[in-house]
């Protein structure tokens, strides 16, 4: 409900913290000194105050700071006053962007440690299973052709229950954590808007409305995934700055045959209303980060996870002696307090391009971050601005237990 969503917002922007209530350009976090922080509300019976889960109304991670002279660990970038939705999620209550979270920069530190243990892929997959798609091919086979009495919605109806459920697999982060939801949600969704089922906030033709019967044969399973989209990775003198340059998230697209027996092998033809789709979804992806908050969160985790690496990369816990002891232990701080997503329901809608149907939709989110960071992908601060920026701290100002500051 529109209106029940200003409302919320409406209350939330009355009761801005006076800190809070300006936005910011660039916004620098302490990691070390808000685990401290944190620490002392858990050791008084205290959970974490709103300013701490929501870091202080950071809306994008652009920069990673370390300061050896007082081994502060910081990430930075824009920040806004903020609000809980309707939905349930924090936005900015100037841009309406996703608010970066506390329990999801977790995650994406767990996932990169002080232990210096790696983790190579941070994913997800929705997938129709083997048996799912056998059952697919043999419904579509008696169909032969023909629209049965109840027409599309009759063979949606049988599409939905020959492929059943499709399968979630996640791989890097616990499934338990709000940081999977996002992953999921925002997988289901933009295929939602693939298959035309789910009308985006800004104008994206669905790969459906684009195709063509001859390019798509009955058989076929088109895969998009979810990638990082940097155009590189800007590194400072010593390794004490690192900034993310790019829109952050990038839709590509993988086809796939089906086989008889339900296996899957890769298509040689490239299906060209599948690359225009991906095409637009990532030039557009921007826009609809600020009008559909998913995305942004998105967005933020693939930042999170990209800053978390670089962090363990150049050895920061090491430089600051930071072991992570609470945010590294789901005992003292919990993250996996969420139900796990393990299936979903196949999407299917039913469009028919002359005698063809459109085929289910598999894909998901894949992150690697240390591609993100090799050295192909990095440029040096050649002009001294990360410097610049990473010099902009007078810690004489900045208080002992102040864990955030502009």
């Amino acid at each position: 409900d529109r209106r029940l969503n200003q409302q919320r917002l409406d209350a939330a922007r009355r009761n801005v913290a006076p800190n809070l209530a300006r936005p910011s350009k660039l916004r620098m976090v302490s990691l070390n000194r808000l685990e401290a922080a944190v620490s002392e509300r858990l050791a008084n019976g205290e959970a974490p105050t709103e300013e701490m889960q929501f870091l202080a109304g950071l809306t994008r991670v652009k920069y990673v700071f370390y300061y050896p002279e007082t081994q502060d660990i910081v990430i930075a970038g824009p920040a806004e006053p903020y609000g809980v939705d309707a939905s349930g999620r924090a936005v900015g209550l100037n841009s309406g962007e996703a608010i970066t979270q506390l329990e999801d920069l977790v995650v994406a530190l767990r996932a990169f440690p002080p232990s210096g243990q790696r983790t190579r892929l941070v994913s997800v997959s929705i997938d129709p299973t083997q048996d799912g798609l056998k059952k697919m091919q043999d419904f579509l086979n008696r169909l032969g052709g023909r629209i049965p009495a109840g027409g599309a919605n009759q063979i949606a109806m049988g599409l939905r229950q020959s492929l059943g459920n499709q399968v979630v697999t996640i791989q890097g982060v616990s499934p338990k954590t709000h940081f999977a939801q996002v992953l999921v949600e925002a997988d289901y969704r933009m295929k939602l808007i693939g298959i035309g089922l789910e009308q985006p906030p800004v104008d994206i033709r669905s790969y459906t409305s684009r195709s063509n019967p001859r390019d798509v044969s009955r058989n076929a399973l088109q895969r998009w995934y979810f990638v990082p989209n940097y155009e590189c990775v800007k590194v400072g003198e010593n390794d004490l700055a690192m900034e993310l340059v790019g829109d952050g998230v990038k839709l590509i697209s993988e086809d796939e045959r089906v086989q008889a027996n339900g296996g899957r092998v890769n298509a040689n033809a490239v299906n060209r209303a599948s690359q225009m789709f991906v095409q637009e979804f990532t030039a557009k992806y921007p826009q609809l980060a600020e009008r559909s908050p998913v995305y942004g969160q998105l967005r933020n985790l693939i930042d999170l996870v990209i800053a978390a690496a670089f962090i363990q990369e150049v050895d920061y816990y090491g430089r600051a002696g930071w072991a992570m002891n609470v945010f590294g232990d789901e005992g003292q701080y919990a993250v996996e307090t969420h139900t796990a997503p393990q299936q979903v329901e196949s999407a299917v809608n039913i469009v028919w391009k002359g005698n063809t149907l459109m085929t289910p939709i598999g894909g998901g989110v894949h992150i690697e971050p240390r591609q993100a960071l090799a050295s192909q992908n990095r440029l040096a601060d050649t002009d001294g601005e990360l410097k610049s920026l990473h010099g902009g701290v007078d810690f004489s100002k900045v208080d002992a237990k102040q864990w955030w500051w502009d």
